[in-house]
Protein backbone atom coordinates (compact mmCIF):
# COMPACT_ATOMS: atom_id res chain seq x y z
CA UNK A 1 0.00 0.00 0.00
CA UNK A 2 2.00 3.13 -1.46
CA UNK A 3 1.69 6.40 0.59
CA UNK A 4 1.38 10.03 -0.84
CA UNK A 5 3.40 10.51 -3.62
CA UNK A 6 6.07 12.66 -3.73
CA UNK A 7 4.94 14.00 -7.12
CA UNK A 8 2.25 15.90 -5.81
CA UNK A 9 3.98 17.52 -3.11
CA UNK A 10 6.65 18.53 -5.32
CA UNK A 11 4.67 19.30 -8.61
CA UNK A 12 0.74 20.09 -7.34
CA UNK A 13 0.78 22.91 -4.79
CA UNK A 14 -2.76 22.44 -4.45
CA UNK A 15 -2.08 19.04 -2.40
CA UNK A 16 -0.10 21.03 0.52
CA UNK A 17 -3.00 22.39 1.91
CA UNK A 18 -5.22 19.46 1.21
CA UNK A 19 -3.23 17.78 3.04
CA UNK A 20 -3.10 20.33 6.11
CA UNK A 21 -7.08 20.54 5.66
CA UNK A 22 -7.21 16.25 5.79
CA UNK A 23 -5.01 16.26 8.98
CA UNK A 24 -7.67 18.52 10.22
CA UNK A 25 -10.77 17.10 9.50
CA UNK A 26 -9.68 13.71 10.24
CA UNK A 27 -8.94 14.77 13.52
CA UNK A 28 -11.93 16.40 13.89
CA UNK A 29 -13.98 13.18 12.55
CA UNK A 30 -11.96 10.35 14.79
CA UNK A 31 -13.53 13.06 17.87
CA UNK A 32 -17.03 12.85 16.47
CA UNK A 33 -16.72 9.01 16.12
CA UNK A 34 -15.78 8.91 19.46
CA UNK A 35 -18.72 11.27 20.98
CA UNK A 36 -21.41 9.59 19.18
CA UNK A 37 -19.86 6.12 20.66
CA UNK A 38 -20.19 7.58 23.77
CA UNK A 39 -23.19 9.04 23.22
CA UNK A 40 -24.96 5.90 21.67
CA UNK A 41 -23.83 3.69 24.64
CA UNK A 42 -25.12 6.42 27.36
CA UNK A 43 -28.44 6.96 25.99
CA UNK A 44 -29.13 2.88 25.58
CA UNK A 45 -28.00 2.36 29.28
CA UNK A 46 -30.03 5.11 30.77
CA UNK A 47 -32.91 3.89 28.28
CA UNK A 48 -32.81 0.14 29.85
CA UNK A 49 -31.20 0.09 32.61
CA UNK A 50 -32.15 3.63 34.25
CA UNK A 51 -35.40 3.48 32.72
CA UNK A 52 -35.44 6.98 31.75
CA UNK A 53 -38.08 8.01 29.08
CA UNK A 54 -37.40 10.61 26.09
CA UNK A 55 -38.02 13.66 27.81
CA UNK A 56 -35.57 12.43 29.99
CA UNK A 57 -32.80 12.12 27.55
CA UNK A 58 -34.07 15.03 25.56
CA UNK A 59 -30.43 16.54 25.79
CA UNK A 60 -28.11 13.60 25.02
CA UNK A 61 -30.22 12.71 22.03
CA UNK A 62 -29.96 16.61 20.57
CA UNK A 63 -26.29 15.93 21.66
CA UNK A 64 -26.18 12.85 19.63
CA UNK A 65 -27.99 14.22 16.59
CA UNK A 66 -26.01 17.74 16.68
CA UNK A 67 -22.55 14.89 16.65
CA UNK A 68 -24.41 13.25 13.51
CA UNK A 69 -24.60 15.93 11.41
CA UNK A 70 -21.29 17.51 12.69
CA UNK A 71 -20.23 13.94 10.74
CA UNK A 72 -21.81 14.29 7.69
CA UNK A 73 -20.54 18.13 7.81
CA UNK A 74 -17.30 16.89 7.95
CA UNK A 75 -17.54 14.07 5.11
CA UNK A 76 -19.34 16.78 2.83
CA UNK A 77 -16.34 19.14 3.83
CA UNK A 78 -13.42 16.37 2.70
CA UNK A 79 -15.55 15.23 -0.23
CA UNK A 80 -14.96 19.03 -1.59
CA UNK A 81 -12.00 19.62 -0.50
CA UNK A 82 -10.70 16.77 -2.42
CA UNK A 83 -12.71 17.62 -5.94
CA UNK A 84 -11.28 21.10 -6.01
CA UNK A 85 -7.78 20.11 -5.31
CA UNK A 86 -8.13 17.15 -7.90
CA UNK A 87 -9.28 19.86 -10.28
CA UNK A 88 -6.12 22.06 -9.52
CA UNK A 89 -3.64 19.03 -9.33
CA UNK A 90 -4.62 17.78 -12.55
CA UNK A 91 -4.22 21.24 -14.18
CA UNK A 92 -0.66 21.76 -12.49
CA UNK A 93 0.50 18.66 -13.45
CA UNK A 94 -0.69 18.64 -17.25
CA UNK A 95 0.85 22.15 -17.19
CA UNK A 96 4.14 20.57 -15.66
CA UNK A 97 3.76 17.86 -18.23
CA UNK A 98 3.68 19.76 -20.52
CA UNK A 99 6.28 21.90 -19.93
CA UNK A 100 8.55 19.38 -19.70
CA UNK A 101 7.49 17.70 -22.63
CA UNK A 102 8.10 20.95 -24.89
CA UNK A 103 11.63 20.62 -23.80
CA UNK A 104 13.93 19.78 -26.56
CA UNK A 105 16.80 16.86 -26.23
CA UNK A 106 18.52 14.87 -28.89
CA UNK A 107 15.83 12.09 -28.47
CA UNK A 108 12.90 13.82 -27.67
CA UNK A 109 10.53 13.35 -24.64
CA UNK A 110 7.59 12.86 -27.10
CA UNK A 111 9.23 11.57 -30.11
CA UNK A 112 7.34 8.78 -31.02
CA UNK A 113 5.38 8.96 -28.30
CA UNK A 114 2.42 11.23 -29.13
CA UNK A 115 -0.09 9.32 -28.20
CA UNK A 116 1.21 8.02 -25.33
CA UNK A 117 1.59 11.28 -23.78
CA UNK A 118 -1.96 12.41 -24.87
CA UNK A 119 -3.25 9.42 -23.18
CA UNK A 120 -0.92 10.25 -20.00
CA UNK A 121 -2.07 13.94 -20.21
CA UNK A 122 -5.95 13.45 -20.48
CA UNK A 123 -7.38 9.79 -19.31
CA UNK A 124 -4.14 9.50 -17.35
CA UNK A 125 -4.31 12.56 -15.11
CA UNK A 126 -8.09 12.26 -14.73
CA UNK A 127 -7.76 9.35 -12.64
CA UNK A 128 -6.41 11.31 -10.04
CA UNK A 129 -10.36 12.37 -9.45
CA UNK A 130 -10.58 8.75 -7.54
CA UNK A 131 -7.35 9.40 -6.06
CA UNK A 132 -8.12 12.75 -4.48
CA UNK A 133 -11.93 11.51 -3.83
CA UNK A 134 -11.64 8.14 -2.40
CA UNK A 135 -7.72 6.99 -1.79
CA UNK A 136 -5.78 10.15 -0.20
CA UNK A 137 -8.53 11.24 2.25
CA UNK A 138 -9.02 7.54 3.39
CA UNK A 139 -5.09 7.46 3.76
CA UNK A 140 -5.17 10.22 5.98
CA UNK A 141 -7.80 8.45 7.87
CA UNK A 142 -6.63 5.35 8.06
CA UNK A 143 -3.69 7.16 9.91
CA UNK A 144 -5.65 8.77 12.39
CA UNK A 145 -8.84 7.32 12.96
CA UNK A 146 -7.45 3.46 14.38
CA UNK A 147 -4.81 5.34 17.11
CA UNK A 148 -7.59 7.64 18.21
CA UNK A 149 -10.45 5.05 18.47
CA UNK A 150 -7.91 2.70 19.91
CA UNK A 151 -6.79 4.85 23.14
CA UNK A 152 -10.09 5.82 23.80
CA UNK A 153 -11.45 2.06 23.78
CA UNK A 154 -8.31 1.37 26.05
CA UNK A 155 -9.81 3.89 28.63
CA UNK A 156 -13.10 1.61 29.19
CA UNK A 157 -11.56 -1.83 28.28
CA UNK A 158 -8.09 -2.64 28.18
CA UNK A 159 -8.62 -6.31 26.99
CA UNK A 160 -10.69 -5.27 23.87
CA UNK A 161 -8.46 -2.53 23.10
CA UNK A 162 -5.55 -5.65 22.75
CA UNK A 163 -7.55 -7.71 20.59
CA UNK A 164 -8.01 -4.73 17.99
CA UNK A 165 -4.05 -3.68 18.82
CA UNK A 166 -3.93 -7.32 17.57
CA UNK A 167 -5.80 -7.87 14.84
CA UNK A 168 -5.53 -4.27 13.30
CA UNK A 169 -2.20 -4.84 11.92
CA UNK A 170 -3.64 -7.85 9.79
CA UNK A 171 -5.60 -5.79 7.22
CA UNK A 172 -2.25 -3.62 6.27
CA UNK A 173 -0.54 -6.70 6.07
CA UNK A 174 -3.03 -8.37 3.41
CA UNK A 175 -3.49 -4.96 1.63
CA UNK A 176 0.16 -5.07 0.97
CA UNK A 177 0.04 -8.37 -0.56
CA UNK A 178 -2.75 -7.35 -2.59
CA UNK A 179 -1.41 -4.12 -3.42
CA UNK A 180 1.76 -5.49 -5.01
CA UNK A 181 0.06 -7.81 -7.03
CA UNK A 182 -2.44 -4.94 -8.77
CA UNK A 183 -0.12 -2.63 -8.95
CA UNK A 184 2.10 -4.86 -11.12
CA UNK A 185 -1.44 -5.83 -13.39
CA UNK A 186 -2.23 -2.10 -12.95
CA UNK A 187 1.24 -1.02 -14.85
CA UNK A 188 0.36 -3.20 -17.56
CA UNK A 189 -2.91 -2.28 -17.95
CA UNK A 190 -2.28 1.67 -18.31
CA UNK A 191 0.94 0.45 -20.91
CA UNK A 192 -1.77 -1.25 -22.58
CA UNK A 193 -3.88 1.61 -22.92
CA UNK A 194 -1.10 3.68 -23.87
CA UNK A 195 0.23 0.93 -26.72
CA UNK A 196 -3.53 1.20 -27.92
CA UNK A 197 -4.30 4.93 -27.57
CA UNK A 198 -0.50 5.91 -29.39
CA UNK A 199 -1.65 3.04 -32.07
CA UNK A 200 -4.70 4.38 -32.79
CA UNK A 201 -3.54 8.06 -32.82
CA UNK A 202 -0.90 6.53 -35.20
CA UNK A 203 -3.19 5.10 -37.88
CA UNK A 204 -5.71 7.97 -37.75
CA UNK A 205 -3.39 10.18 -38.76
CA UNK A 206 -1.81 8.24 -41.55
CA UNK A 207 -5.41 6.91 -42.52
CA UNK A 208 -5.09 8.63 -46.10
CA UNK A 209 -1.74 7.15 -47.12
CA UNK A 210 -3.01 3.56 -45.29
CA UNK A 211 -6.00 3.38 -47.69
CA UNK A 212 -4.05 4.56 -50.89
CA UNK A 213 -1.79 1.65 -50.23
CA UNK A 214 -4.83 -0.64 -49.31
CA UNK A 215 -3.56 -1.46 -45.81
CA UNK A 216 -6.00 0.02 -43.86
CA UNK A 217 -7.97 -3.34 -42.81
CA UNK A 218 -4.50 -4.43 -41.27
CA UNK A 219 -4.42 -1.85 -39.43
CA UNK A 220 -7.88 -2.25 -37.86
CA UNK A 221 -6.94 -5.67 -37.46
CA UNK A 222 -4.28 -4.95 -35.33
CA UNK A 223 -5.92 -2.37 -33.47
CA UNK A 224 -8.65 -5.32 -32.42
CA UNK A 225 -5.51 -7.25 -31.04
CA UNK A 226 -4.76 -4.85 -28.70
CA UNK A 227 -7.81 -3.82 -27.54
CA UNK A 228 -8.10 -7.62 -27.11
CA UNK A 229 -5.07 -7.51 -25.20
CA UNK A 230 -6.25 -4.73 -22.92
CA UNK A 231 -9.66 -6.21 -22.25
CA UNK A 232 -8.12 -9.04 -20.73
CA UNK A 233 -5.49 -7.44 -18.63
CA UNK A 234 -8.20 -5.10 -17.16
CA UNK A 235 -10.48 -8.25 -16.43
CA UNK A 236 -7.86 -9.50 -14.46
CA UNK A 237 -7.68 -6.64 -12.41
CA UNK A 238 -11.04 -6.51 -11.71
CA UNK A 239 -10.74 -10.32 -10.70
CA UNK A 240 -8.17 -9.25 -8.11
CA UNK A 241 -9.73 -6.29 -6.79
CA UNK A 242 -13.03 -8.37 -5.83
CA UNK A 243 -10.87 -11.20 -4.15
CA UNK A 244 -8.93 -8.59 -2.09
CA UNK A 245 -11.91 -6.90 -0.76
CA UNK A 246 -13.31 -9.80 0.15
CA UNK A 247 -9.97 -11.19 1.86
CA UNK A 248 -10.32 -7.21 4.07
CA UNK A 249 -14.23 -7.81 4.76
CA UNK A 250 -13.25 -11.17 6.10
CA UNK A 251 -10.29 -10.48 8.61
CA UNK A 252 -12.36 -6.81 9.74
CA UNK A 253 -15.31 -8.94 10.64
CA UNK A 254 -13.77 -11.86 12.12
CA UNK A 255 -11.89 -9.04 14.49
CA UNK A 256 -14.41 -7.72 15.53
CA UNK A 257 -16.54 -10.80 16.30
CA UNK A 258 -13.96 -12.20 18.87
CA UNK A 259 -14.28 -8.37 20.66
CA UNK A 260 -17.53 -9.15 20.71
CA UNK A 261 -17.29 -12.48 22.28
CA UNK A 262 -14.80 -11.43 25.02
CA UNK A 263 -17.25 -8.30 25.59
CA UNK A 264 -20.29 -10.73 26.01
CA UNK A 265 -18.70 -13.11 28.08
CA UNK A 266 -17.76 -10.73 30.67
CA UNK A 267 -21.14 -8.78 30.63
CA UNK A 268 -22.64 -12.53 31.24
CA UNK A 269 -20.14 -12.77 34.21
CA UNK A 270 -20.69 -9.49 35.66
CA UNK A 271 -16.99 -7.98 35.02
CA UNK A 272 -17.93 -5.24 32.74
CA UNK A 273 -20.87 -2.64 32.65
CA UNK A 274 -23.12 -2.46 29.69
CA UNK A 275 -22.24 1.32 29.10
CA UNK A 276 -18.53 0.18 29.15
CA UNK A 277 -19.27 -2.66 27.00
CA UNK A 278 -21.47 -0.84 24.19
CA UNK A 279 -19.01 1.53 24.17
CA UNK A 280 -16.79 -0.15 23.06
CA UNK A 281 -18.95 -2.94 20.51
CA UNK A 282 -19.97 0.03 18.68
CA UNK A 283 -16.31 1.79 18.42
CA UNK A 284 -14.47 -1.67 17.41
CA UNK A 285 -16.17 -1.34 14.13
CA UNK A 286 -14.82 1.88 13.20
CA UNK A 287 -11.40 1.04 14.41
CA UNK A 288 -11.35 -1.02 11.00
CA UNK A 289 -13.53 0.61 9.18
CA UNK A 290 -11.09 3.38 7.59
CA UNK A 291 -8.59 0.20 6.72
CA UNK A 292 -11.53 -1.39 4.74
CA UNK A 293 -12.31 1.18 2.88
CA UNK A 294 -8.39 2.51 2.01
CA UNK A 295 -7.83 -1.10 0.86
CA UNK A 296 -10.91 -1.01 -1.26
CA UNK A 297 -10.33 2.57 -2.79
CA UNK A 298 -7.02 1.65 -3.43
CA UNK A 299 -8.27 -0.20 -6.58
CA UNK A 300 -9.89 2.53 -7.81
CA UNK A 301 -6.90 4.71 -7.62
CA UNK A 302 -4.70 2.44 -8.63
CA UNK A 303 -5.04 3.93 -12.58
CA UNK A 304 -4.04 7.43 -11.34
CA UNK A 305 -0.93 5.54 -9.36
CA UNK A 306 0.31 4.26 -11.77
CA UNK A 307 -0.35 7.78 -14.18
CA UNK A 308 1.71 9.49 -11.60
CA UNK A 309 4.65 7.25 -12.13
CA UNK A 310 4.82 7.54 -16.03
CA UNK A 311 4.43 11.44 -15.11
CA UNK A 312 7.29 11.38 -12.32
CA UNK A 313 9.64 9.34 -14.75
CA UNK A 314 9.24 12.40 -17.59
CA UNK A 315 9.16 15.22 -14.68
CA UNK A 316 12.21 14.39 -12.91
CA UNK A 317 14.19 13.22 -15.62
CA UNK A 318 17.44 15.19 -15.67
CA UNK A 319 16.57 18.96 -17.48
CA UNK A 320 18.22 19.61 -20.50
CA UNK A 321 21.40 21.93 -20.17
CA UNK A 322 20.44 25.75 -20.74
CA UNK A 323 22.65 28.71 -22.05
CA UNK A 324 22.47 31.91 -20.70
CA UNK A 325 23.95 33.70 -22.94
CA UNK A 326 21.77 36.17 -24.45
CA UNK A 327 23.80 38.51 -26.47
CA UNK A 328 23.44 36.91 -29.77
CA UNK A 329 25.44 37.86 -32.47
CA UNK A 330 23.45 38.64 -35.45
CA UNK A 331 22.67 35.74 -37.94
CA UNK A 332 22.25 38.28 -41.03
CA UNK A 333 25.62 39.53 -39.88
CA UNK A 334 27.72 36.74 -38.97
CA UNK A 335 26.06 33.47 -40.32
CA UNK A 336 26.78 30.74 -38.77
CA UNK A 337 28.86 27.64 -38.93
CA UNK A 338 28.37 23.48 -38.46
CA UNK A 339 31.72 21.69 -36.62
CA UNK A 340 31.49 17.88 -37.06
CA UNK A 341 27.59 17.29 -35.84
CA UNK A 342 26.54 13.76 -35.05
CA UNK A 343 22.95 13.02 -34.50
CA UNK A 344 21.70 9.19 -33.82
CA UNK A 345 18.07 9.03 -33.11
CA UNK A 346 17.10 6.34 -30.72
CA UNK A 347 16.59 2.94 -31.56
CA UNK A 348 18.43 3.58 -34.70
CA UNK A 349 22.02 2.14 -35.79
CA UNK A 350 23.06 4.66 -38.52
CA UNK A 351 23.98 7.91 -37.53
CA UNK A 352 20.54 10.68 -39.05
CA UNK A 353 23.65 13.42 -39.51
CA UNK A 354 26.92 12.07 -39.27
CA UNK A 355 30.36 14.26 -38.74
CA UNK A 356 28.49 16.81 -40.44
CA UNK A 357 30.16 20.32 -41.48
CA UNK A 358 28.73 23.72 -42.87
CA UNK A 359 29.47 27.28 -42.82
CA UNK A 360 27.05 29.83 -44.21
CA UNK A 361 28.21 33.36 -44.59
CA UNK A 362 26.23 36.39 -43.74
CA UNK A 363 23.10 37.24 -45.75
CA UNK A 364 24.12 34.27 -47.60
CA UNK A 365 21.25 31.79 -49.18
CA UNK A 366 22.11 28.29 -49.26
CA UNK A 367 20.01 25.76 -50.41
CA UNK A 368 20.31 21.93 -48.69
CA UNK A 369 20.07 18.95 -51.49
CA UNK A 370 20.09 15.34 -51.23
CA UNK A 371 17.85 12.56 -50.94
CA UNK A 372 15.03 12.09 -48.36
CA UNK A 373 16.48 10.46 -45.01
CA UNK A 374 20.01 12.22 -45.46
CA UNK A 375 19.45 14.42 -42.38
CA UNK A 376 18.74 17.77 -44.16
CA UNK A 377 15.69 18.49 -41.64
CA UNK A 378 17.44 16.78 -39.18
CA UNK A 379 20.53 19.23 -39.71
CA UNK A 380 17.84 22.50 -39.37
CA UNK A 381 16.78 20.96 -36.49
CA UNK A 382 19.93 21.20 -34.48
CA UNK A 383 20.13 24.64 -35.80
CA UNK A 384 17.13 25.86 -34.25
CA UNK A 385 17.78 23.98 -31.08
CA UNK A 386 15.31 21.29 -30.73
CA UNK A 387 17.80 18.46 -31.79
CA UNK A 388 21.05 18.36 -29.47
CA UNK A 389 23.59 16.66 -31.40
CA UNK A 390 25.70 14.03 -29.45
CA UNK A 391 28.93 15.38 -30.96
CA UNK A 392 30.11 18.01 -32.51
CA UNK A 393 29.08 22.36 -31.98
CA UNK A 394 27.15 25.09 -34.13
CA UNK A 395 28.81 28.70 -33.97
CA UNK A 396 27.41 32.05 -34.53
CA UNK A 397 30.38 34.67 -34.91
CA UNK A 398 32.17 33.74 -31.46
CA UNK A 399 29.44 32.50 -29.96
CA UNK A 400 28.87 28.61 -29.52
CA UNK A 401 24.73 27.30 -29.94
CA UNK A 402 24.93 25.61 -26.98
CA UNK A 403 26.07 28.42 -24.73
CA UNK A 404 23.09 31.14 -25.78
CA UNK A 405 19.51 31.20 -24.58
CA UNK A 406 17.47 29.24 -26.42
CA UNK A 407 14.71 31.62 -26.31
CA UNK A 408 17.14 34.45 -27.14
CA UNK A 409 18.58 32.85 -30.10
CA UNK A 410 14.78 31.47 -31.26
CA UNK A 411 14.03 35.14 -31.39
CA UNK A 412 16.77 35.32 -34.32
CA UNK A 413 14.85 32.74 -36.24
CA UNK A 414 12.00 32.30 -38.55
CA UNK A 415 11.48 28.50 -39.14
CA UNK A 416 9.26 26.66 -41.25
CA UNK A 417 9.21 22.77 -40.62
CA UNK A 418 8.17 20.33 -43.32
CA UNK A 419 4.92 19.68 -41.92
CA UNK A 420 3.88 22.63 -40.24
CA UNK A 421 0.71 22.56 -37.99
CA UNK A 422 -1.97 24.72 -38.23
CA UNK A 423 -4.22 25.57 -34.85
CA UNK A 424 -8.05 25.25 -34.75
CA UNK A 425 -7.61 28.90 -34.55
CA UNK A 426 -8.45 31.57 -37.06
CA UNK A 427 -6.16 32.83 -40.32
CA UNK A 428 -5.46 35.77 -38.49
CA UNK A 429 -3.73 33.46 -34.95
CA UNK A 430 -2.09 30.89 -37.13
CA UNK A 431 -0.56 33.89 -38.48
CA UNK A 432 0.36 35.28 -35.20
CA UNK A 433 1.90 32.09 -34.18
CA UNK A 434 4.85 33.77 -36.02
CA UNK A 435 4.75 36.92 -33.88
CA UNK A 436 2.15 37.31 -31.06
CA UNK A 437 2.18 41.41 -31.25
CA UNK A 438 1.59 41.55 -35.24
CA UNK A 439 -1.04 43.60 -36.43
CA UNK A 440 -3.59 43.26 -38.84
CA UNK A 441 -1.55 45.18 -41.73
CA UNK A 442 1.50 42.90 -41.01
CA UNK A 443 -1.24 39.82 -40.71
CA UNK A 444 -2.96 41.43 -44.30
CA UNK A 445 1.18 42.03 -45.84
CA UNK A 446 2.11 38.62 -45.11
CA UNK A 447 -0.93 36.45 -46.49
CA UNK A 448 -0.73 39.00 -49.44
CA UNK A 449 3.02 37.84 -49.84
CA UNK A 450 2.55 34.15 -49.79
CA UNK A 451 -0.56 34.90 -52.59
CA UNK A 452 -3.28 33.80 -49.85
CA UNK A 453 -5.03 37.33 -49.96
CA UNK A 454 -7.84 36.02 -52.72
CA UNK A 455 -8.21 32.80 -50.91
CA UNK A 456 -9.13 34.50 -47.38
CA UNK A 457 -11.27 37.17 -49.44
CA UNK A 458 -13.32 34.18 -50.68
CA UNK A 459 -13.68 32.66 -46.66
CA UNK A 460 -16.85 33.58 -44.73
CA UNK A 461 -15.18 35.77 -42.26
CA UNK A 462 -11.95 36.71 -43.60
CA UNK A 463 -9.08 36.26 -41.80
CA UNK A 464 -11.30 36.49 -38.48
CA UNK A 465 -12.18 32.33 -40.18
CA UNK A 466 -11.78 29.69 -37.97
CA UNK A 467 -10.41 26.63 -39.51
CA UNK A 468 -10.72 23.14 -37.93
CA UNK A 469 -7.57 21.17 -36.71
CA UNK A 470 -4.70 21.21 -38.69
CA UNK A 471 -5.98 23.84 -40.75
CA UNK A 472 -9.10 21.73 -41.71
CA UNK A 473 -10.81 23.80 -44.41
CA UNK A 474 -7.94 25.08 -46.88
CA UNK A 475 -6.20 22.73 -49.35
CA UNK A 476 -2.48 21.19 -49.15
CA UNK A 477 -1.01 24.58 -51.02
CA UNK A 478 -3.34 26.71 -48.68
CA UNK A 479 -2.22 25.56 -45.84
CA UNK A 480 1.64 25.28 -46.72
CA UNK A 481 1.13 28.78 -48.14
CA UNK A 482 0.04 29.77 -44.42
CA UNK A 483 2.32 28.20 -43.06
CA UNK A 484 4.55 30.38 -44.83
CA UNK A 485 2.87 33.59 -43.53
CA UNK A 486 4.15 33.03 -40.32
CA UNK A 487 7.66 33.32 -41.57
CA UNK A 488 6.95 36.61 -43.13
CA UNK A 489 5.30 38.06 -40.66
CA UNK A 490 8.31 37.43 -37.83
CA UNK A 491 11.05 39.35 -39.59
CA UNK A 492 13.95 37.21 -38.26
CA UNK A 493 17.40 37.57 -39.37
CA UNK A 494 17.97 34.18 -40.45
CA UNK A 495 15.63 31.74 -42.00
CA UNK A 496 15.35 28.01 -42.11
CA UNK A 497 12.80 27.00 -44.69
CA UNK A 498 12.26 22.95 -44.98
CA UNK A 499 10.30 22.65 -48.34
CA UNK A 500 8.40 25.63 -48.60
CA UNK A 501 7.19 24.53 -52.05
CA UNK A 502 5.92 21.58 -50.74
CA UNK A 503 2.22 20.73 -52.00
CA UNK A 504 2.21 23.91 -54.09
CA UNK A 505 1.11 23.88 -57.81
CA UNK A 506 3.15 25.76 -60.29
CA UNK A 507 1.24 29.53 -60.16
CA UNK A 508 1.20 29.04 -56.07
CA UNK A 509 4.85 27.89 -56.24
CA UNK A 510 5.64 30.90 -58.09
CA UNK A 511 4.27 33.12 -55.59
CA UNK A 512 6.01 31.90 -52.83
CA UNK A 513 9.32 31.95 -54.84
CA UNK A 514 9.10 35.34 -55.54
CA UNK A 515 8.08 35.80 -51.41
CA UNK A 516 11.37 33.99 -50.95
CA UNK A 517 13.45 36.28 -52.84
CA UNK A 518 11.85 39.12 -51.49
CA UNK A 519 12.16 37.92 -47.74
CA UNK A 520 15.43 36.83 -48.50
CA UNK A 521 16.95 40.37 -48.65
CA UNK A 522 19.33 41.42 -46.19
CA UNK A 523 18.97 37.52 -44.10
CA UNK A 524 20.71 34.43 -43.78
CA UNK A 525 18.65 31.72 -45.62
CA UNK A 526 18.98 27.87 -45.47
CA UNK A 527 16.71 25.98 -47.29
CA UNK A 528 15.80 22.73 -47.88
CA UNK A 529 15.04 21.89 -51.84
CA UNK A 530 14.08 18.91 -54.18
CA UNK A 531 12.44 21.21 -56.54
CA UNK A 532 15.32 23.14 -59.43
CA UNK A 533 13.32 26.29 -58.89
CA UNK A 534 14.09 26.41 -55.28
CA UNK A 535 17.67 25.70 -56.12
CA UNK A 536 18.11 28.21 -58.50
CA UNK A 537 17.28 30.67 -56.24
CA UNK A 538 20.34 29.76 -53.97
CA UNK A 539 23.76 31.41 -53.23
CA UNK A 540 24.67 28.08 -53.04
CA UNK A 541 23.84 24.28 -52.82
CA UNK A 542 25.60 21.82 -50.40
CA UNK A 543 24.55 18.07 -51.29
CA UNK A 544 23.88 16.58 -48.23
CA UNK A 545 25.14 12.66 -47.44
CA UNK A 546 24.54 10.36 -45.00
CA UNK A 547 27.89 10.72 -44.18
CA UNK A 548 28.97 14.35 -43.78
CA UNK A 549 27.51 17.31 -45.21
CA UNK A 550 29.72 18.84 -47.66
CA UNK A 551 30.85 22.39 -47.62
Amino acid sequence: MSALHPLLVRHARATRAFLVASVVLGTLAAVAIVAQAWLIADTVTRAFQGHEGAAAMRGALALLLAVVLARAAIAWSSELAAGRTSARAKSELRMALLRRAAQPGRDGLVAGRTGEIAVLATRGIDALDDYFALYLPQLLLAAIVPLVVLVAIATADWISAAIVAVTIPLIPVFMALVGATTHERMDRRVAALQRLSGHFLDVVAGLPTLKVFGRAKAQARSIAQVTDRYRVATLQTLRIAFLSSLILELVAVLSVALVAVAIGLRLMGGDMSLRAGLFVLVLAPEAYLPLRRLGANYHASAEGVAALEQVAAVLDAPPRARGTRRDVPDPATFGLRVEGVTVTYSGRAEPALNDASLEVGGGEVVALAGPSGCGKSTLLGVLTGLVVPERGSVWIGDAELSELDPDAWRAQIAWLPQRPHLLAASVADNVRVGRRDATDAEVAAALDAVGLTAVVDRLPDGVATVLGDGGAGLSAGERQRLALARVFVRDAPLLLLDEPTASLDGASERQVLDAVVRLARGRTVLLVAHRSALLELADRVVEVGRAEVAA
